[in-house]
């Protein structure tokens, strides 16, 4: 079975590249995060607002790199953006204090979701679209989504690591935690290496226009505002949240928890591959609602498990439909707007992603303080669900160009 697009390039694999060394870093730091913050001293709240800082600035960085990439470059930002990346490994290494720490998580780029949420998605995101031809446009972002999800999951195993030290090497636990932010940097490092590969080329001034958004600024902006729904929901459920609220409910080991996000992100990575088939048959929309509102109803449920095993498998299933909308999501954004206005639009729509769902870690983090039953997963699903109902209402009739047809 043919696996790559046809027509990848190879920008199309630099930029594949680069999304495996992020997501690899994300796989384990969010995983690592409460747990080092816990260690350090702090409360679900406070962790729940450092993880609200680092959302809220991706969002005002992802808004930033959108609104300028016609100005100064997509490649050059890229670069930028991984020195952003080395710097925030280093800064969880030598601050403990809480206002160091969420400065370094507002200013960063640590992602406490697996999910791509970062400054360097509007920039991948208009730039895979521009490395294959348009029939191959959704299929270059199932296989981009399939790369974050199994690379990410590998992450998630290796948020065993400090364990492993701590015993093998008999590093202290703040030191062993430590060093997997150092990790975080050395990754950040070999992605620097990675984009500098990138033509030239792509930062051509004959490519550059005068204002970010153009025709295509309405439907942008009714999406954005869509958009905001679903990610408020998701904020609620980030994975380093969901991971703390397992700790407390059923006593879960950080090894185990490691094991259990591993399959969600298989699970997950071939819900991408099945993605862009059903959106050949159905359409983008209605691959993105209805792959999408069962798995919220999975996600209602979850508090209600009576014991881990159950709460392990409604989780499993939730995660093999739930990602089935990212691909379809990308590639309808990228197919109604113009080629000059696609960075601007990537970061514009994934806006609400980090800075609406800033505010849904320091909720949840509050909520978990006041009750370990989890009804920060029961709002979230709520919420989700109706995003998938208003999406549909709002988009069903609005074809991209090649559905259109």
């Amino acid at each position: 079975m043919r696996i790559l697009p046809d027509g990848v390039t190879r920008n199309t694999l630099t930029l594949y590249g680069g999304r495996a060394l992020r997501a690899f870093a994300d796989g384990f730091a969010s995983l690592l995060l409460p747990v080092y913050l816990a260690a350090l001293g702090f409360d679900a709240f406070a962790i729940g607002a450092i993880m609200a800082a680092t959302m809220l600035g991706s969002a005002a960085l992802t808004l930033g790199v959108g609104l300028t990439a016609h100005r100064y470059g997509r490649r050059a930002l890229l670069i930028l953006a991984t020195l952003v990346m080395i710097g925030t490994g280093l800064g969880f290494i030598f601050a403990t204090q809480f206002w160091p720490l969420l400065a370094i998580a507002f200013i960063g780029t640590l992602n406490p979701s697996t999910s791509d949420v970062s400054v360097f998605f509007p920039l991948e995101q208009a730039l895979l679209t521009e490395s294959v031809p348009p029939r191959s446009r959704t299929n270059v972002f199932a296989v981009y989504s399939v790369i974050g999800s199994l690379v990410g999951a590998l992450g998630s195993l290796a948020a065993g690591l400090p364990e492993l030290l701590r015993v093998g090497m008999g590093l202290g636990p703040l030191v062993a935690l430590q060093a997997m932010f150092a990790l975080y940097a050395i990754l950040g490092l070999a992605s620097y290496f990675l984009y500098r590969r990138l033509p030239r080329s792509l930062d051509s001034h004959a490519e550059r226009v005068l204002t970010p958004l153009g025709p295509s600024r309405g439907i942008v902006y009714t999406l954005a505002a869509v958009f905001s729904l679903d990610a408020f929901g998701g904020g609620l459920v980030v994975q380093s949240m969901l991971a703390l609220w397992l700790f407390e409910r059923f006593g879960l080991s950080l090894a185990a928890a490691g094991t259990i996000f591993f399959w969600a992100g298989l699970l997950s990575a071939a819900s991408f591959l099945a993605s862009a088939r059903i959106a050949k048959r159905i359409g983008l929309i209605n691959t993105m609602v209805f792959t999408h509102f069962p798995s919220n109803l999975c996600l209602i449920a979850l508090p209600f498990a009576p014991n881990l095993g159950v709460a392990v498998a409604l989780w499993l299933l939730r995660c093999s439909l739930s990602q089935m909308d990212v691909p379809a999501r990308s590639s309808y954004v990228m197919a109604v707007v113009t080629p000059p206005e696609r960075a601007a639009a990537a970061s514009i729509t994934a806006l609400p992603r980090s800075l609406v769902a800033a505010l849904a870690p320091l909720l949840a983090g509050w909520m978990l303080t006041l009750s370990p039953f989890g009804w920060p997963v029961v709002l979230a699903g709520g919420l989700k669900a109706g995003y998938d109902v208003l999406l549909l209402l709002m988009f069903r009739h609005r074809h991209p160009p090649e559905e259109a047809s």
